[in-house]
């Protein structure tokens, strides 16, 4: 095996995310996604502290996007607008490979009681990110926190979409924005 070849930790994640919907999260071990991914055990320690966290491997980078977004978002900028503005710039740092990544980890996640406990605790953690960006803007927290959340369903109606696509000449922006639209709609029916 080569020692630091560049990509380890996409490599990581997809031969995690391969496995895990080939032998189940249960069977698959540290050391067969080291090898799938072709670095060593030691290697994979480094990227990551278990298998349990190649689930939200990007987790720190896109509350940091979203974040960003929210707190560059106009002064003017309604709740809703401001998180639309740091859904457009997450989604914008999503490529190819996290379109393809898509399908297989939802079969992975489905697969595992202990994935999808992960994975709720990471749309928790979105949540809570764009809770606090916006209470920095002087957003209610109650308002903030609702906000937030059609925020995150917005993410993952759009991500399900987008990775569903038998191809993607747009990107995944679009679709979390025109999901935020849809949802935006929907509370009005609320009323």
């Amino acid at each position: 095996m080569a020692r630091w070849q560049p990509g380890a930790r996409e490599r990581l994640v997809l031969a995690a995310v391969d496995l895990f919907a080939e032998h189940g999260y249960d069977a698959t071990t540290v050391t067969q996604i080291a090898e799938r991914a072709g670095v060593t055990k030691s290697t994979f320690f480094r990227h990551f502290p278990d298998k349990r966290e190649l689930l939200v491997a990007g987790q720190e980078t896109l509350c940091r996007l979203l974040v960003e977004g929210i707190a560059e978002a106009p002064v003017t900028a309604t709740p809703l607008e401001a998180v639309a503005t740091g859904l457009e710039r997450a989604s914008n740092a999503m490529g190819p490979m996290n379109r393809e990544l898509g399908p297989r980890l939802k079969a992975a996640i489905a697969a595992s009681t202990e994935l999808q406990e992960r994975d709720t605790l990471k749309h928790v953690g979105l949540a809570t990110a764009m809770t606090e960006a916006l209470v920095s803007r002087d957003v209610p927290a109650t308002v903030a926190h609702l906000a937030a959340e059609l925020g995150v369903l917005a993410f993952k109606r759009g991500y399900t979409e987008w990775t569903n696509l038998d191809h993607d000449d747009t990107g995944l922006a679009p679709h979390v924005l025109a999901a935020l639209a849809d949802l935006r709609t929907a509370t009005a029916a609320l009323t």
